[in-house]
């Protein structure tokens, strides 16, 4: 894989199973993007956010401004679009569910928040990347994500660099 989507989250300190497992993945040319989390902290607290070699993400809503529940803090790389479903339902991000307990079943799908859903906005981009400049490393990755990010609309202190723009990452990289 040339990028790896962690929508997860604990509390606690980079542990080194997790720090090693990332070095392992970078060293191998692939990027990881994490969720910054979603307990309305600093994200220095938030594991694998506060692992080294990571784009971490946070959420922002429909107005562009820091999601209530998103972490912050100097850990977080960018934000993406997370949903706020405190003003509605349909302004979270409609995601793809599948309804198997014990193996494929339906597909449908349901509207969530959270820095998980802003993830893989940031993943996608990344993937992106890649696409367009096969050659990069996960650092360059990062630095084309990170400058290209657009100005925040509304307030989202610490919340990384902008927006996650795609058009101006793919600009960046070539």
């Amino acid at each position: 894989a040339k990028v790896i989507n962690m929508s997860l989250g604990g509390g606690g300190a980079c542990d080194t199973t997790s720090q090693n497992a990332i070095n392992s993945a970078r060293s191998r040319g692939t990027t990881v993007v994490v969720a910054a989390g979603n307990e309305n902290q600093n994200a220095s607290n938030s594991n694998p956010a506060n692992c080294a070699g990571v784009i971490a993400a946070a959420a922002v809503g429909p107005t562009g401004g820091r999601a209530s529940y998103s972490n912050y803090g100097t850990v977080v790389d960018v934000a993406a679009p997370g949903g706020n479903m405190s003003t509605g339902t349909a302004n979270g991000i409609y995601s793809t569910l599948n309804a198997g307990t014990q193996g494929p079943g339906a597909d449908n799908y349901a509207y969530y928040q959270g820095t998980s859903m802003a993830t893989p906005h940031v993943a996608g981009v990344a993937a992106l990347l890649y696409q367009a400049k096969p050659t990069a490393t996960p650092d360059q990755i990062e630095a084309a994500i990170r400058n290209s990010a657009r100005a925040f609309p509304a307030t989202c202190s610490q919340c990384g660099t902008g927006i996650v723009d795609a058009p101006a990452a793919i600009a960046a990289i070539t």
